[in-house]
């Protein structure tokens, strides 16, 4: 079922209206669809590298988009329809430890999130069920969707596809880069404005009870 899920959105690259489908996959990754846009954005990017800033931008924006209804999902409909959700993707074990690091960390976890693997669903429908700042939600989200997509768009922009072969080797190593200096700024901003800027790390066993208990 996903092999042809992810060949259907492979496919959806070569489509007159390919621009649609990647704002189509970006919304819907963000809180339902099991496949990321990364796949579709580089076939995009690499068939017409002068319109990759472009694609990239229009993936950020939609994927936090997206996002919004996955924290809405979480916020207004954890237990109708969110619980349910999670189980159907296979993150039903993640989310414990997830929502007791939302918590903790807030924005930190999801800035660190753009430079894993880390399902941005997950976060999104885990920022909503602890209601995480909406202000903070967003922000963080953009940070951390930009770290992915507009910086894979604005690198074939420059370079054009030969760019593939790097991006495709270093990609995790430059969003790792962007978003230690991104979390680093933010724990900066809290230290010097009187927070502690850290936590104990209480999160590794947390379980469903214990969050809902909260």
């Amino acid at each position: 079922m996903l092999h042809r899920l992810y060949e259907w959105t492979l496919a959806k690259a070569a489509h007159r209206h390919a621009e649609w489908w990647l704002i189509v996959v970006s919304f819907l990754e963000s809180s339902i669809f099991p496949i990321p846009p990364h796949p579709l954005l580089g076939l995009m990017c690499l068939a017409r590298p002068a319109r990759a800033l472009r694609y990239g931008i229009i993936c950020t924006l939609a994927s936090v988009a997206g996002g919004l209804l996955g924290y809405a999902i979480g916020f207004f409909l954890f237990e109708a329809l969110g619980q349910s959700l999670l189980a159907t993707l296979g993150l039903t074990e993640s989310f414990p430890k997830a929502a007791c690091y939302l918590r903790d960390y807030g924005a930190e976890i999801i800035l660190v999130k753009g430079a894993t693997p880390i399902p941005f669903k997950l976060i999104t429908i885990t920022a909503g069920f602890i209601g995480l700042p909406l202000f903070t939600f967003l922000w963080a989200s953009v940070a951390s969707r930009a770290m992915q997509f507009v910086l894979v768009g604005a690198l074939f922009w420059k370079f054009g596809a030969p760019i593939k072969v790097y991006l495709e080797r270093y990609l995790g190593w430059i969003t790792a880069a962007f978003a230690v200096l991104l979390v680093g700024g933010v724990l900066l901003a809290g230290v010097l404005g009187g927070g502690s800027g850290a936590t104990n790390d209480k999160c590794g066993n947390a379980t469903m009870e214990q969050i809902i208990a909260r």
